[in-house]
């Protein structure tokens, strides 16, 4: 094994890339885990289910959050191949990080659980790997389940991919059938790297993560010449100049090597502590005689879902930006910006790819850097034109513009849903209440059904995909991308405490659902808000139109318990005292709103449930 990690440069002929895309829960990590085992670089000591995924969160969830690479030795026909494998996740909010690991790659296996099918997300990543032009293998997993299909679901992959049933690989990644001969048309099939070992060095950044001792890590999939320890190097889009350190390659752990040459997957370390030296799809090439044109970069993720964070004790705010700094690092999709609000301090508006992505941010940030966090209902980027001519982009209600508005575009997606045909009915009636459009509706199979709706982006990302797994008795899978936008009529909904508006309760919704939202959250905010010794009235509002109110009832503190028997007039005189002192404290009185009220306020349990089986397996 020491022999095959210390290869200085391997024949580029000899080298096959390739990454593992599937839906959620069809399998991935598991038929790594076989890969690694069968190919000899992970011990039965050293084993451990679901290997690559490396976090906490990832395994208590069961699902995939970071894309993992790792180098695996193959030997076929007497000729041993070096495999570079990158394990995917499967949910939609990290799709960025498949689009990533597939332009690292010239093939793609194609995972379908045999029991389940095809689901929403299978195409969606099948249709990227075809954009990158990359061989697809597919591959039926868990044929050994009873309730296994494997000749439907053969016929059914065959006829979306284009190829015949029989070219399907029939595999169980839980016993490790049928695992060696998927890693034989891997080598067969997969085209081998091409770049020119004699020009100079360029490699495309796919990943990076920071390490505490060692600084940041970069990921490079080497395209032309070579890159080796002690060579100083040059970030094409910064001009950064760095000594690199340590030049290695993951199998599975990191092994510091020679130097990577072409078509190698591997890491760098330059030992710089700055995050922001290193970005992702960034070229690095030599300092003196480099490369002057880059590769092509990634296309920049755009965010779909902006929520505030906020830490829950002020004092933690320059951690939590460099909590911040870091993660971005390490998840690119992440953006962020800082910002202060009236009732909760100074925080960040951040952009994510959806809820679960927010979910699992906030989580992060919670674990990893010990923050106490709040975040601020989800909502997503709207364009407002003025009766002026002005036009506004809002990510915040607090943003929302006071004057006279002419026209409100808000974000639209295409949405697909594949579902068993019994439930075409109800999934029509979700979506159309949803302010839906049908684009189109094809039978898969005779069981099987794929609806196209046109939604707007506010109505999916909050709480739909837990209304369609509901109505389908959990069949249904969906996925969605950002489809331009649509005029629509859309209205600020302010929260009001004693006539004050609260920014952080602040929402912007169609017209038709303001009075739902108002009606819930005054109603929520009644049971929250603690009891003064004053009338606190809660009102909802349209600009200064009240549409809602709830009242939360004074205490009554006992004036009288001191007076025992006595003239009546003593004690109206305190009561009178009382009153005067009530009327005075409620024109001068403020509504403390407890931290724990804007948790349970602004949680989003409703639409982005505790565990993975309730996240939207788009």
């Amino acid at each position: 094994m020491s022999s095959f990690a210390d290869n200085t440069f391997t024949d580029p002929e000899r080298i096959r890339n390739f990454c593992i895309i599937a839906h959620i829960d069809h399998g991935k990590s598991t038929l790594a885990d076989r890969m690694l085992q069968l190919t000899g670089v992970l011990g039965e000591r050293a084993y451990r289910a679901q290997y690559l995924d490396r976090m906490d969160i990832e395994r208590e969830r069961g699902i995939t959050i970071k894309a993992q690479n790792v180098r695996l030795p193959w030997e076929k026909d007497g000729v041993e191949h070096v495999l570079h494998m990158i394990d995917t996740p499967g949910h939609v909010d990290f799709t960025y990080e498949v689009s990533r690991s597939l332009a690292a790659c010239e093939g793609a296996i194609l995972l379908v659980d045999a029991a389940q099918g095809i689901e929403a997300q299978t195409l969606a990543n099948l249709y990227l790997a075809m954009e990158h032009d990359l061989q697809i293998i597919p591959v039926l997993n868990k044929i050994d389940l009873p309730a296994a299909e494997p000749d439907k679901y053969a016929a059914e992959l065959a006829h979306i991919i284009g190829c015949e049933p029989a070219d399907v690989l029939r595999v169980s990644a839980k016993t490790g059938e049928g695992v060696g001969a998927v890693l034989d048309e891997v080598v067969s099939q997969i085209p081998a790297p091409e770049g020119d070992h004699d020009s100079a060095p360029r490699a495309m950044i796919f990943d990076s993560v920071y390490d505490t001792y060692r600084g940041v890590v970069t990921y490079i999939r080497v395209v032309d010449g070579k890159i080796t320890p002690r060579q100083r190097i040059r970030m094409m889009s910064t001009n950064a100049t760095h000594e690199l350190l340590e030049v290695g390659i993951i199998s599975p752990d990191p092994k510091p090597s020679a130097g990577l040459g072409v078509g190698e997957v591997g890491y760098l370390i330059t030992g710089v502590k700055d995050v922001r030296q290193s970005k992702v799809g960034d070229t690095v090439t030599a300092e003196r005689k480099g490369a002057v044109e880059a590769l092509g970069g990634y296309r920049e993720p755009k965010p779909m879902v902006y929520s505030g964070l906020y830490p829950l004790d002020g004092s933690d705010y320059p951690i939590l930006r460099e909590a911040l700094d870091k993660l971005q690092l390490n998840d690119a999709a992440l953006t962020y910006e800082p910002e202060t609000s009236g009732a909760l301090g100074f925080g960040f508006r951040c952009g994510f790819l959806g809820l679960l992505h927010l979910e699992i941010t906030r989580d992060r940030l919670e674990r990893e850097f010990g923050l106490n966090l709040i975040s601020t209902a989800p909502n997503v980027v709207y364009q407002v034109k003025l009766d002026e001519g002005e036009d506004l982009e809002v990510t915040n209600p607090s943003d929302w513009p006071e004057a006279k508005i002419g026209e409100v575009h808000e974000p639209i997606a295409k949405c697909t849903v594949i579902a068993p045909s019994e439930f075409v009915g109800t999934i029509m009636e979700l979506c159309q209440s949803r302010r839906g459009r049908l684009d189109g509706m094809d039978y898969l199979s005779e069981s099987r059904v794929e609806l196209r709706y046109t939604l707007p982006l506010a109505e999916i990302v909050f709480d739909f995909f837990d209304h369609l797994k509901s109505r389908t008795r959990g069949y249904a899978s969906m996925d969605y991308e950002e489809s331009g936008t649509q005029s629509s009529q859309l209205v600020k909904v302010d929260i009001l405490m004693q006539g004050e508006p609260v920014d952080a309760f602040s929402a912007i919704v169609h017209k038709d659902a303001a009075y739902g939202y108002g009606t819930k959250m005054t109603s929520k905010l009644r049971e929250l808000i603690p009891r003064q010794q004053f009338e606190v009235p809660i009102q909802a509002a349209i600009g200064s139109r009240i549409i809602a109110r709830e009242t939360v009832r004074a205490i009554r503190k006992d004036v009288l318990a001191k007076c025992y028997g006595g003239d009546i007039s003593r004690k109206r005189k305190l009561l009178e005292k009382q009153k005067e002192g009530k009327k005075r404290m409620k024109t001068i009185g403020r509504v403390e709103v407890p931290p724990e009220a804007f948790v349970a306020a602004l949680s989003t349990d409703d639409s982005a449930g505790k565990d993975d089986k309730s996240k939207p397996k788009k």
